[in-house]
């Protein structure tokens, strides 16, 4: 195995001061055109990649952010996190990505090796049952913090999200306008976050619509789950029309349940998605969705979190 390549072999491959090629490397100093591309084309023969762990400590900044997430295997989220890998790229930023699988043990690991590696700031999803001690440890060393989705109440970070009691009540409306009294809300387990938002909204727009009382159905936000859950909901309530679901992929098992009970969409009963991903552009049959646009929230996300110094 060849050695790794530093400065000094560069420069040696080169055929100039050591000076030179780290000037070259950090994009600074007088050095003409034909000297640096000539340092360049050494550094490429030898594949020499400069230590930005060095230079973090050399500038006090750091070229790479880190991504706290809650549930990586959601589209939606791999579609936000496309979204903050493409603009960081524009910006010369590498992002670093983890799952904490909504576990806030797991997650405390994670944000700590996130400091201890120097990231530059940090796009955080908090998983459900963080304690405020984490909160303490972002706000003691001062990491540049943007909350993601689920806020942390008292506005201690910036943070993006989605109105969400507000777009289940546009959803409702909808159905109501097409003549839906019968209406479910489908999807989610846990009451806390973003659900609680969502299920605030339907029960408000349920009320303000005048209909039947509003039901909701747990299930895990995925495909299968959502599929499995619709069959016992249409089961129980064959009288249901409509269904409000917490998510896209919820809503694709959904429309697969009903297709193998023969309820036609858009006839028997009508369903709206949440989130806008491209499993839903391509369901079969068509699903409305509220579209959330999770690519260029990623890109708003990663834009907030490098705003402050």
């Amino acid at each position: 195995m060849t050695s790794k390549p530093k400065l000094e072999t560069v420069a040696r491959e080169a055929g100039v001061s050591l000076a030179t090629v780290s000037q070259v490397m950090r994009g600074k100093g007088r050095i003409s055109e034909s000297t640096r591309n000539r340092v360049l084309q050494a550094a490429n023969r030898l594949n020499y990649v400069p230590d930005g762990r060095a230079a973090s400590m050399r500038s006090g900044v750091s070229k790479e952010i880190g991504m706290a997430i809650h549930d990586i295997a959601n589209p939606f989220n791999a579609e936000v996190i496309s979204g903050v890998s493409a603009y960081l790229d524009t910006e010369g930023y590498l992002v670093s990505v983890l799952d904490a699988q909504d576990d806030a043990r797991i997650q405390r690991r994670q944000l700590e090796a996130f400091i201890g590696n120097s990231r530059g700031g940090l796009i955080w999803v908090p998983a459900k049952n963080t304690p405020y001690s984490s909160i303490e440890l972002l706000q003691t060393q001062q990491i540049p913090t943007v909350s993601f989705l689920r806020a942390w109440p008292g506005d201690l970070f910036d943070h993006i999200g989605i109105k969400n009691a507000d777009a289940i009540g546009t959803a409702v409306d909808y159905l109501s306008g097409l003549g839906h009294r019968h209406i479910a809300y489908l999807g989610g387990e846990a009451n806390f976050g973003v659900r609680i938002e969502r299920l605030e909204g339907f029960r408000r727009a349920m009320r303000r619509i005048g209909s039947a009382p509003p039901l909701v159905w747990d299930s895990r936000d995925d495909k299968v789950s959502g599929k499995t859950a619709m069959r016992a909901l249409l089961t129980a309530h064959p009288q249901i029309s409509a269904v409000v679901c917490n998510g896209d992929m919820t809503a694709i098992g959904a429309l697969a349940a009903c297709a193998e009970m023969n309820r036609r969409i858009g006839e028997d009963i009508s369903i709206i998605g949440f989130d806008g991903t491209q499993d839903a552009q391509i369901a079969t049959p068509a699903l409305t969705t509220l579209s959330i646009n999770p690519n260029e929230m990623g890109q708003t996300a990663y834009c907030s979190t490098y705003r402050k110094p």
